[in-house]
């Protein structure tokens, strides 16, 4: 089970973003996360008539790596640890700071 999960409200902890909030947008195989308004970067594109795609700059997120962030915990207003524990005989995550579960 992962310990951050798509949805999840994060904040960045390292790096030249550090200190922002987002969404995550997608979990990537390679421990890599997308997450909303962290980690831009312009992309320059060519027009493709074929398509309809108009050319120009794009700005769109790039992938961060999971250690660089941490799990928001709103109830705390701080970044938290997540662990793992078994419930009735399911795997819960919960906030290592209060021990409460993180809601899904």
């Amino acid at each position: 089970m992962l310990k951050i999960k798509k949805d999840d409200e994060v904040v960045v902890i390292a790096g030249r973003d550090k200190g922002k909030r987002g969404d995550v947008l997608r979990v990537l195989d390679d421990g890599r996360l997308l997450v909303s308004g962290v980690n831009t970067v312009k992309k320059h594109t060519r027009p493709d008539p074929n398509a309809g795609e108009q050319g120009g700059i794009l700005t769109k997120e790039a992938p961060i790596n999971i250690s660089n962030v941490a799990i928001w915990n709103a109830e705390e207003s701080k970044a938290d640890r997540v662990g793992i524990r078994t419930e009735d005989g399911r795997r819960v995550r919960y906030f290592k700071s209060t021990g409460k579960a993180v809601e899904e």
